[in-house]
């Protein structure tokens, strides 16, 4: 299958790797689990502070489903169990005692079961809501991403260890029974080999076309009723990985970029790793503020590196100017050719130069502008303006006919971006979805 999409928009942003990047392996002094990564995920605490634990061991377990774990990723101590305002579980800290050892799953239980245990399945993602997805729920299909457009983001193919094949094809054949439907992989086209059992879909275009949620839309939307399962190449070799030794495998590769690093690298390091391990020695010794970001620009979390983690999906760490410090004549209102526009208002626009971004807003939050300005980044049947605006009312019905089961914030990111009134477009799509699910399950 090819899939074509017309819209989007590729950010040229410094600070990208290159076939010359370094590769660089961290063994983390310290990990961290944090609950707020997997949405519908009701935390609750398997181990405490002190507990000695192994790569695999249960730290958490959630709520309403007791068979869905979130495991350690090291093995170590338990170092600290930080809570917020009301005792929230806020994260949940593994000092590294880099023994690797690894708990050994029997892999002779339903996948599902399975999958729950060793902590895999809370990496999946569910449509509607995109929220860990019900275990007792079969889904009509599974949709595997294996490519990821976001900004200076590596290629989740190259985080594959060499002779994954076998893996993705028994991850196949496992997720094969837990869904009557197809299990779709796209990919773009001569990055990956075809899995056994898998309906292969090529996809072209700009971002955000490496966006499960869009590559969804364009091949098997999600109507009302309907539940899907979604997740990356790397969680499927993952899943093979435990299929074929027992072990879960809870290294990660990430791709460590941005304008304010002195050299992008590939650090090869276990998930949830210190940002502090990450980001030492690589950042530039600049005389203002900058930002820490889990994640690329549009979607990331931003992380303190003294006390940071890698966030889910653990994938990128991107270093931008904070901005907040920045004298600049005519603030927002600036025309410096070094700034960029998606319109030919800017220098930047015609130059086709990489620009430095930072984290200011760039102008204050408005009344929303029924420009079009979201259709022209959004390849989806969606007419956003409207949904957003139903979201923001509360209209159930409007919701729903407008495809709100259809999106997720990171969909919508970039319309975030070119967003003239300042709206934080994600976090109402966020807070939309759990108003839903709260309201009708």
């Amino acid at each position: 299958m090819y899939l074509k999409l017309k819209k989007g928009l590729d950010l040229p942003i410094e600070g990208a790797l290159s076939a010359a990047s370094p590769v660089k392996s961290i063994s983390p002094v310290c990990c961290a689990i944090v609950p707020d990564d997997f949405p519908g995920f009701t935390p609750k605490l398997t181990v405490r502070e002190g507990d000695h634990v192994e790569i695999g061991a249960a730290i958490m377990h959630d709520k309403a489903h007791p068979g869905v774990c979130i495991c350690s990723p090291v093995a170590g101590k338990v170092k600290a169990i930080v809570r917020g305002e009301r005792r929230k579980i806020l994260r949940v800290e593994i000092e590294n005692n880099n023994s690797y050892n690894s708990l050994t799953f029997d892999i002779k239980r339903p996948i599902v079961e399975l999958l729950g245990a060793a902590g895999l399945f809370a990496m999946l993602r569910r449509r509607p809501y995109d929220v860990v997805p019900d275990p007792d729920v079969r889904p009509r299909d599974i949709f595997v991403t294996a490519m990821d457009t976001a900004p200076l983001a590596l290629s989740p193919v190259q985080m594959l260890p060499e002779g994954a094949d076998k893996a993705l094809a028994a991850a196949v054949n496992a997720l094969a029974t837990a869904t009557d439907g197809k299990i779709y992989v796209s990919r773009r086209a001569g990055e990956l080999a075809d899995i056994p059992g898998a309906e292969m879909v090529d996809v072209e275009g700009k971002h955000p076309a490496g966006c499960v949620g869009v590559q969804v839309a364009n091949i098997a939307p999600v109507n009302k009723g309907e539940n899907i399962w979604t997740l990356d190449i790397v969680t499927l070799y993952r899943i093979g990985h435990l299929l074929l030794t027992g072990k879960v495998d809870s290294s990660v590769t990430v791709a460590v970029t941005g304008p304010e690093v002195t050299t992008p690298c590939i650090v090869k390091t276990a998930i949830g790793a210190d940002i502090k391990a990450l980001t030492a020695g690589v950042l530039a010794n600049s005389d203002h503020n900058v930002r820490i970001i889990s994640g690329n620009v549009l979607t990331g979390t931003a992380v303190n590196e003294a006390e940071g983690f890698l966030r889910f999906p653990y994938r990128q760490v991107t270093v931008i100017a904070e901005g907040n410090d920045v004298d600049e004549f005519m603030g927002w209102a600036s025309v410096a050719p070094s700034k960029m526009s998606i319109y030919p208002a800017l220098p930047l626009h015609w130059l086709r130069r990489l620009f430095r971004p930072d984290a200011r807003l760039n102008g204050g939050r408005r009344a929303m502008i029924m420009s079009g300005e979201y259709d022209r980044v959004l390849p989806m049947d969606i007419m956003a303006e409207y949904l957003l605006k139903a979201i923001i009312s509360r209209n159930i019905d409007e919701m729903e006919a407008l495809g709100i089961y259809e999106i997720a914030p990171e969909d919508l990111a970039l319309c975030e971006y070119v967003d003239t009134s300042k709206l934080p477009i994600q976090q109402i799509v966020r807070d939309g979805l759990d108003y839903l699910r709260k309201e009708l399950e």
